[in-house]
């Protein structure tokens, strides 16, 4: 494993700590900030290199989704000439490392946590570079450890080339051919555009992900949806949390300055090939689910949806702003295509764009339900000292987001510094 130099400048050798942080990523070193502020010792652990994620597992056109002003870390919110804009990778990991350097985190770097189990009234960190004790643990290793790609895969043809959009970097990375991308949450669709860009003829498994406006009534849909208190509105309040925390985010794209992405406009413009969810291969020969019409149709209501929200939102406060004509399908299908093949018609590649799962094989705490996921109250478990971060609705929308990041880490480190207090008392 390569190993890189610590942003800290008072590293700490294996032994006891009151806080290990587990993750380098936004979450982690949030947390960080809001505990140097506090004066509470801890160490980071980060398996490969801060900010890893953003810096090696993206494709080279990528860019934020959300506008530049939503990156709000603590102490270091945006502060570039384009709040309305949306920034591309490099500019994504330039302000990450400049907020690392604002504060410099105890972050080991190069360093994998292999094991947590509970000890006496701690925990233990197994890592790679020797055993830790720690008082209280956060885990803020994310949710995207595992690239989720179907048993079937393995019955491709081998002649067609098969990725996970994590590996997927530029058009030219694939062979000559044609490319089906599975999948259309926010990464399916944009590699899609990206292949689109270049030239390339696409085929889209379209999926059950919904879709959101970008620009409507003159402004950004999510600066509307922040006014009118949406992006406050916490797990406890919404209506239905079961599917605010399963529903894949709704897809959009900040590329070029933003705009939404209509999958029928890209059928009748483009030439895109669109197809339900893929429902087995067996050679060369891909079948799909008639279920094409249905996931335009519901992404196209979650689409009005957000419009008549907003447009609810305006009329209750008398704002004047411009109006937009009535959505309209452009395009639908003429019939439900249920299998293809591949070869026939020129598929040389396939980007899987389905998602990841978690691996929280390595903790040894009893903090998760009967399918896994672990159990919280604003990353705050049931068992003490133990807290997760930088998750989906871990309180808002905005918890697995720049958004509000700092609200969370905020509340763990506050959390945090009653338990310690509290040992201080014991000791003294």
């Amino acid at each position: 494993m390569t190993r890189h130099t610590s942003t800290a400048t008072h590293a700490h050798a294996p032994g006891h700590v009151p806080v290990a942080i587990v993750g380098g990523g936004q979450a982690g070193l949030s947390v960080s900030r809001h505990l140097i502020t506090r004066g509470i010792e801890h160490v980071v652990f980060e398996r490969h290199r801060r900010f890893h994620s953003w810096r090696v597992n993206r494709w080279d056109t990528f860019c934020l989704v959300t506008p530049n002003w939503q990156c709000l870390l603590p102490g270091f919110p945006y502060d570039g000439d384009d709040p309305d804009g949306f920034m591309v990778k490099d500019e994504i990991v330039d302000y990450l490392d400049r907020f690392a350097a604002s504060f410099k985190p105890p972050l080991r770097e190069g360093v994998a946590v292999t094991r947590i189990a509970r000890r006496g009234g701690g925990y233990v960190v197994e890592t790679s570079a020797g055993v830790w004790t720690a008082d209280q643990v956060v885990i803020a290793s994310g949710g995207y450890d595992t690239p989720i790609v179907p048993p079937y895969a393995e019955a491709l043809d081998p002649a067609i080339v098969q990725i996970h959009s994590r590996d997927y970097r530029r058009p030219s990375q694939l062979p000559d051919g044609a490319t089906l991308v599975v999948g259309t949450g926010q990464s399916g669709v944009q590699i899609m555009e990206d292949l689109v860009r270049a030239g390339r003829k696409v085929h889209l498994a379209v999926g059950p992900a919904p879709r959101s406006p970008r620009k409507y009534r003159g402004r950004d849909a999510t600066d509307w949806l922040y006014d009118a208190g949406h992006y406050a509105m916490t797990i406890r309040d919404h209506p239905d949390p079961v599917k605010a925390v399963s529903q894949t985010n709704h897809y959009m794209s900040g590329r070029d300055g933003g705009h939404e992405i209509d999958l029928r406009r890209f059928a009748l413009e483009d030439g895109v090939s669109l197809y339900g969810s893929v429902d087995g291969i067996e050679g060369t020969r891909i079948s799909f689910q008639p279920d094409l019409e249905k996931n335009l149709d519901d992404a196209d209501r979650s689409y009005v949806g957000i419009r008549e929200a907003i447009d609810a939102h305006i009329a209750r406060n008398g704002i004047d702003a411009p109006q937009e004509p009535p959505f309209e399908k452009v395009w639908r299908p003429d019939r439900e295509i249920t299998e293809i093949d591949a070869a026939a018609e020129g598929i040389t590649s396939v980007v899987w764009s389905i998602g990841f799962r978690p691996d929280y094989s390595w903790i040894e705490v009893p903090v998760f339900d009967a399918r896994g996921k672990p159990v919280f109250d604003r990353g705050v478990t049931a068992v003490p000292g133990f807290y997760f971060v930088g998750l989906g609705w871990l309180n808002t929308w905005g918890s697995g987001r720049f958004l509000a990041i700092d609200e969370d880490s905020a509340h763990l480190a506050a959390a945090i510094a009653t338990v310690e207090a509290g040992r201080v008392l014991e000791r003294a």
